[in-house]
Order: C-alpha cells, then structure tokens, then sequence
C-alpha cells in the first residue's frame, strides 16, 4: 500500500491529481471526493488517451458535477466514470483501486 494524500487534499468540488508508481511505471490518477466517498481513476480520457486535467492538478467541472474533458468536451459522471455526453459516450474511465483508511487514501496492492 502508498499512501496517495489525506482525504482533505481533494477538494470535492476540484478532484486531486497525484501519481503512483506501477509495474508498468508511473500513473496519473484523478481523485474525487464526494463527501467521505473517494474514487479514483486513471488521469486518462478513453476518447483520444489524453490528460483529463487542463492544467496540472486541474480539472473542469460542468454545472452537474460532471468531470469535463478538456480538449473534447466529454462529460463524465463521476460516481461511476462513464462518459454520459460527447465522442465516446458509453466508454468508462479506467478505475484505480483505492482505500480509504481514516482520513488518509492509499493505492491498493
């Protein structure tokens, strides 16, 4: 297990980006918060495989909460990381598993 950050590092209304080391080398996730309820994804749009985040560590939110990508305009809902609207509506984002252990998140082995 590695410790990713505190759950208060994600803000619920911004996401939080950090990166793990895997066997295929280093991954960038997207974190988001919905109260206690942290779920992560790989920081990667199924559509064309580019970033999520339009800045480093920033991402879009549409007016429903929705994940927006930035170059595409796909909007992802963000309890279960399907594309609900935009070019590749239907696909998912790939899932990281997570745990949560009292207020810190950490990638599962």
């Amino acid at each position: 297990m590695r410790k990713l950050c505190d759950i208060d590092d994600i803000d619920p209304g911004n996401g939080h980006e950090c990166a793990v080391e895997g066997p295929d080398g280093v991954r960038h996730l997207v974190l988001i918060r919905h109260g206690d309820d942290v779920r992560a994804w790989v920081n990667v749009c199924p559509h064309m495989g580019r970033s999520l985040s339009w800045a480093p560590g920033e991402f879009l939110f549409d007016g429903e909460g929705r994940l927006v990508c930035p170059h595409h305009g796909a909007l992802f809902e963000t309890s279960a990381g399907e594309c609900v609207e935009g070019p590749c509506r239907g696909a998912s984002l790939t899932p990281v598993h997570i745990e949560v252990r009292g207020r810190e998140v950490y990638a599962a082995a």
